[in-house]
């Protein structure tokens, strides 16, 4: 078991979060949850003094594509196979009573 974590910890933070947990998953759980904090405390002890910081590990850019016209699906074509079309448009039931 984890010294920065108690099972009583854990149990008091389920209670709050109006968890039931059982004595095998409390087990489970401090020991678990005490692991994580050893990680995050391990993480903490290094210099990282010149090291920049990053919102992404490696270099991103985006892949763009030119905007090119292209021929696509008759809209008449597409509209003849839908169940139901009005007014040009797919017509789908109303949901969450909301008004047209």
């Amino acid at each position: 078991m984890s010294d920065a974590l108690s099972r009583d910890d854990v149990a008091k933070v389920a209670r709050l979060a109006r968890l039931v947990l059982s004595e095998d998953e409390l087990d489970l759980y401090t020991e678990q949850l005490g692991q994580i904090l050893e990680h995050a405390r391990d993480m903490n002890s290094l210099d990282l003094t010149d090291v920049l910081p990053t919102a992404h590990p490696f270099g991103v850019t985006n892949v763009v594509r030119e905007d090119v016209v292209t021929p696509s699906l008759d809209r008449e074509v597409v509209l003849a196979m839908a169940p139901h079309a009005v007014d040009h448009r797919f017509a789908v039931p109303r949901i969450l009573g909301e008004a047209p």
